[in-house]
């Protein structure tokens, strides 16, 4: 039997072992910080459950998750509140793991899909079954995905001259995202005041009133996509290393780009569709992650935490900030987050190089 090896370096840990045959890189700061990420991130969730017209202890919000308690506590934590709370998890789950994938597959800070036309494609298509009427047609997170998808396929086709680089992905999702949003505004204009209205709460980010029927498809979508993207996460960065250099270490960088950008789509396609487009939370949640966990590209796994944090924590600001008011999610979310593209663009416009 081999005896295990192991060298530390650079903030990074090397082993290998013999007995299994494994050998991997393991970064103690990258660790912490998601753990501390997740305990945070519970403890905002609980939080959020015990917020509401019956105020709940977190001990009695934690006894009735476990499923113990007494039956009107467990009523209103498992049926009324944990499907919100859920929602809002898993959206800030796909939305940050989505952005981490469009900004490392890219290497531009700036690409998330709520800036490449992704999220707008998604949410035109959604908008379009509102007011039009669709009610009988397709589901909300059919319309979301086909609408997402859609995008993505123009971005891609119209980006493509002999491959696909990260620069034209973003110069051509802009144009895309505008008009996506140029649709959402003439179906808003010409679609009735009931309908007018409820398209502008969706299309504001809005976790009130989530039930069971948006949380199961998004969870569901999750167990396929989650996975997808961590596999994903080695032959994507080696795309940081330019085309020739990553193809040269046996990378099929086109199929690579289009995985990502498929994974990518398909997450933010049913996290949209859950909850609408959630504004800064797939741009600024990689961003905040790499700078937490100190790594030359976004982390998946603490960017995914991240993200819940960030939304879980603003549809509880939103709940509280205004007594008797729940603002839709979007509106903070918005607001904590135009500093951070604020920032991301002046640091790019300083080093002159998208970051």
């Amino acid at each position: 039997m081999t005896s295990p090896l192991s060298a530390r370096t650079s903030g990074r840990v090397t082993f290998r072992l013999g007995v299994p045959p494994v050998s991997g890189v393991l970064r103690p700061r990258l660790l912490a910080i998601c753990v501390t990420l997740a305990v945070a991130t519970l403890l905002v969730f609980c939080l959020g459950i015990s917020v509401g017209d019956i105020p709940l202890s977190i001990t009695d919000v934690v006894r009735a998750l476990a499923g113990t308690g007494d039956p009107g506590t467990l009523l209103i934590v498992q049926e009324l509140r944990l499907p919100r709370a859920l929602a809002g998890l898993l959206v800030g789950i796909a939305f940050g793991i989505s952005g981490a994938l469009f900004q490392t597959m890219t290497l531009n800070p700036l690409a998330s899909p709520d800036m490449i036309g992704i999220t707008q494609g998604a949410g035109a298509a959604v908008v379009a079954g509102i007011v039009l009427g669709w009610d009988a047609g397709p589901s909300t997170q059919l319309l979301g995905l086909s609408g997402a998808l859609l995008a993505a396929l123009l971005v891609y086709v119209l980006a493509w001259k002999r491959g696909t680089t990260g620069y034209r992905i973003v110069l051509v999702g802009i144009g895309i995202s505008w008009i996506c949003t140029s649709a959402t505004d003439y179906l808003m204009a010409h679609g009735g005041q009931f309908e007018a209205q409820a398209a502008l709460g969706w299309l504001t980010g809005n976790l009130n009133g989530r039930g069971w029927g948006q949380v199961g498809p998004l969870a569901t979508a999750m167990a396929v996509l989650v996975p997808a993207a961590l596999l994903l996460g080695r032959w994507i960065r080696t795309l940081q290393l330019g085309d020739d250099v990553a193809t040269s270490l046996g990378t099929p960088v086109q199929r690579v780009r289009l995985a990502t950008l498929l994974t990518g789509v398909g997450l933010v396609a049913f996290g949209t569709a859950a909850a609408g487009p959630v504004a800064f939370v797939a741009l600024a949640a990689p961003q905040i992650a790499k700078r937490l966990a100190g790594t030359a590209w976004p982390p998946p796994v603490a960017s995914g935490l991240t993200g819940a944090l960030a939304v879980l924590s603003a549809d509880l600001i939103a709940r509280k900030l205004i007594p008797g008011t729940e603002l839709p999610v979007g509106v903070v979310t918005g607001v904590l987050g135009a500093p951070v593209l604020l920032w991301l663009l002046v640091r790019a416009n300083r080093v002159g190089s998208g970051g």
